[in-house]
C-alpha cells in the first residue's frame, strides 16, 4: 500500500532543486496532502498540527502529536520524528518545531499559500529569525503525477466504476422484485459501503488524507442542484438520477459520475443527456498537452452553448485530481495553466434545469504524450444508463 522509497527520494530531490531556484532553505509542509506527498505519513487532520520540515540540504523532520507515534511507525515513515503531548499544550507544536530546528540553517522557509493566519503567526514566533515565504514549490510538483502514482489512481478508478454498477443494480433489483425503489440516502450508503468494503478487502494497510469512498446521489428535481446532498426522497419511475462518486487508493483519488434515467427517457431527457454526453466527449478529447485549461474549458462548454443550454451551466468543465479530489489545475476560463503529460483531470460538464433535473457525466482523465486517457470506463451512452424492469 505504501509507495516505494524511490518515489519519495525522487520527490525530495526535485523539491530540493525547486527550493534552490527560489532561494529557500527549506519547505514546511502543514497540510495533510503535502505531508503525505512528501513523506508517506497519512493522518486525520484535527486541531493538533502536524509539521514536516523538508530542508534543501540535510535530513527532513516530522513533528506529530504523541498519539500518532505508533501510527506513523505502522506506516513505516522513514523520517526523524519528534512529538508533542497535546493541543494547545504546555509546549506547543510550534515550540517543539522551533526547538528541533534550532541550530539548523533555516532563514528562508517556504510555506504553502493555504497556511492559516493563526498558524503563520504561531510559527513566526516559534521560529524566531526565520522568514516564512509563500511558495508554489510543492504545488507545482503535484501538478504532474509521478509514474509510481498512476497505478493507485487506476486501481481507484476500477473501484469507482464498480460503485456506479452497484448503485445501478440496487435500483434495478428493486424494479425486478416490484418493491419500493430506494431513497437517495439509501443509495449513497450502499455505494459508499461497497467502495469501502472493496478497499479493505484489497489492501492490508488503508491510508488516506480525507476519505476512502464517497458519493452524492440525487434524483428528479434534486439533481438540478450540483452539490446537493442526498435526501430521503425515494427514487421514482421517470427520474433522472445522478450518481457522483469518488474513491481513493493510497489517497490517490478518482471520480466517476454518471446520469441514469429510471424507465424510458422522454424526448426532453434525451435532448439534455445527449448534449451533455457530446460536450463531455469533446471536452475530454480536448485535454491534450500544450493546450491551456481555459481553452479546453471553452471548447467543452461551447458545445452546450451551441445546443442553446448556456443558461443551464453552473460550473466549469473540471479540475485537477491527486492526493485531494479537488486540486490544481482548474479547467476553467480563469486558469491559463498549460496541460502537460502526467496531469490528472476531471472532465465533468453539467446541465442543470431548475424544477426538472440535472445531467452530468464525469471521467478521470490522464494527459499523456499520445493524448488524453480515461482511467474510468463506465459506459457513457444513454442506452447503457437506462434503468428499467427487464421483461
Amino acid at each position: 500500500m505504501r509507495l516505494p522509497d524511490s518515489f519519495y527520494s525522487s520527490v525530495r530531490a526535485r523539491l530540493a532543486d525547486a527550493l534552490d531556484v527560489r532561494g529557500l532553505d527549506g519547505f514546511l509542509a502543514t497540510s495533510p496532502a503535502d505531508v503525505a506527498f512528501l513523506s508517506g505519513f497519512f493522518y486525520i487532520a484535527t486541531e493538533r498540527p502536524v509539521y514536516l520540515w523538508m530542508p534543501r540540504e540535510g535530513d527532513p523532520l516530522l513533528v506529530i502529536p504523541r498519539l500518532d507515534e505508533e501510527y506513523a511507525a505502522q506506516q513505516s515513515v522513514k523520517i526523524e520524528t519528534v512529538s508533542y503531548f497535546e493541543y494547545p499544550g504546555v509546549v506547543s507544536a510550534e515550540q517543539t518545531l522551533g526547538t528541533a530546528l534550532a541550530g539548523r540553517a533555516a532563514k528562508q522557509i517556504g510555506v504553502s499559500a493555504g497556511l492559516s493566519i493563526g498558524a503563520y503567526r504561531a510559527l513566526s514566533r516559534a521560529l524566531g529569525g526565520s522568514t516564512l515565504v509563500t511558495t508554489d514549490a510543492v504545488a507545482k510538483l503535484r501538478l504532474r503525477k509521478f509514474p509510481e502514482e498512476i497505478p493507485y489512481h487506476e486501481a481507484a478508478a476500477r473501484i469507482c466504476d464498480e460503485m456506479l454498477a452497484a448503485g445501478r443494480e440496487l435500483i434495478a433489483d428493486a424494479l425486478r422484485r416490484g418493491t419500493e425503489l430506494p431513497r437517495e440516502d439509501e443509495i449513497a450508503r450502499h455505494v459508499i459501503g461497497y467502495g469501502t468494503d472493496r478497499m479493505y478487502a484489497d489492501y492490508d494497510l488503508v491510508v488516506y488524507t480525507t476519505k476512502l469512498a464517497g458519493g452524492l446521489v440525487y434524483a428528479g428535481p434534486n439533481s438540478a442542484l450540483p452539490h446537493g446532498l442526498p435526501t430521503r426522497r425515494r427514487i421514482q419511475p421517470g427520474d433522472t438520477l445522478i450518481l457522483s462518486l469518488g474513491a481513493a487508493v493510497a489517497s490517490r483519488f478518482v471520480e466517476s459520475e454518471r446520469t441514469f434515467v429510471v424507465g424510458e427517457p422522454t424526448p426532453e431527457q434525451q435532448r439534455y443527456y445527449e448534449a451533455d454526453r457530446e460536450a463531455q466527449e469533446v471536452g475530454t478529447q480536448a485535454m491534450r498537452a500544450g493546450r491551456t485549461c481555459a481553452e479546453v474549458n471553452r471548447t467543452c462548454l461551447d458545445v452546450l452553448r451551441g445546443h442553446g443550454l448556456g443558461d443551464y451551466l453552473r460550473h466549469r468543465q473540471g479540475h485537477g485530481i491527486g492526493l485531494q479530489n479537488h486540486e490544481a489545475p482548474w479547467v476553467e476560463d480563469g486558469d491559463h495553466t498549460v496541460l502537460e503529460p502526467g496531469m490528472l483531470l476531471s472532465s465533468e460538464p453539467g446541465v442543470y434545469v431548475p424544477e426538472h433535473a440535472g445531467y452530468r457525466i464525469s471521467d478521470t482523465v490522464l494527459v499523456e504524450e499520445a493524448g488524453p486517457r480515461r482511467l474510468t470506463g463506465y459506459p457513457r451512452d444513454l442506452a447503457s444508463n437506462i434503468i428499467e424492469e427487464v421483461r
